[in-house]
């Protein structure tokens, strides 16, 4: 659908450079998805593994490549199979994150996986495990029961964030800090992207 270089603005690695790759396609619908336009995959010219390599040494100079991060977000990007694509990116040198509702089965080689699982189509079991961050949207406060739920399901060293959906966060955003005090093993994720107005 897309890519762009600008700073991640979430979890883990926010505020740090990163190369996006927007996929077309989801089949999760989330309501308060703030990038609809991707989710009709048929809407979106293909492009090849070569293209997509290109675009990004292009935008990124080549002797920066080795600390830069590429981000394959959707959408819902395990639609499709990565495993080409994290292996191309992989020999360029750039570090390899997903982002991913984690409902279809993994492919592609990771440095960073994101899950964040949402109501309307569930992560696979067997995907939890892998994730090295958990990040719950939440929209009301009957998401922090569901928040621990999924955090059962993950590996130790897992990172744990709550983070606002967008729309609400002003009054949720007192609410997470609270049960962040009381359950200290959460982290608080803001989308500062949209505070900074970045892509």
């Amino acid at each position: 659908m897309e890519a762009f270089y600008t700073l991640q603005g979430e979890g883990k690695y926010q505020g740090r450079a990163a190369y996006f790759i927007r996929l077309g396609g989801c089949d999760v619908g989330c309501v308060w998805c703030d990038v609809k336009e991707s989710w009709d995959a048929s809407a979106h010219p293909q492009k090849s593994i070569e293209t997509i390599l290109l675009q990004a040494k292009n935008e990124i100079q080549k002797q920066t490549v080795n600390s830069i991060i590429a981000v394959v977000t959707g959408g819902e990007p395990l639609m499709h199979d990565l495993t080409t694509l994290t292996a191309a990116l992989k020999k360029e040198g750039f570090r390899t994150h997903i982002e991913t509702s984690g409902s279809a089965p993994m492919s592609g080689d990771w440095d960073w996986v994101c899950i964040s699982p949402k109501k309307f189509k569930a992560p696979l079991p067997e995907n939890m495990i892998l994730a090295d961050e958990l990040k719950i949207i939440v929209y009301n406060k009957s998401d922090f029961a569901w928040a621990e739920k999924y955090a059962q399901q993950t590996r130790q060293h897992c990172k744990l964030y709550l983070q606002p959906e967008w729309s609400k966060a002003g009054t949720i955003t007192p609410l997470i800090i609270d049960y962040i005090k009381a359950n200290p093993q959460w982290q608080l994720s803001l989308q500062v992207h949209k505070y900074l107005n970045i892509p």
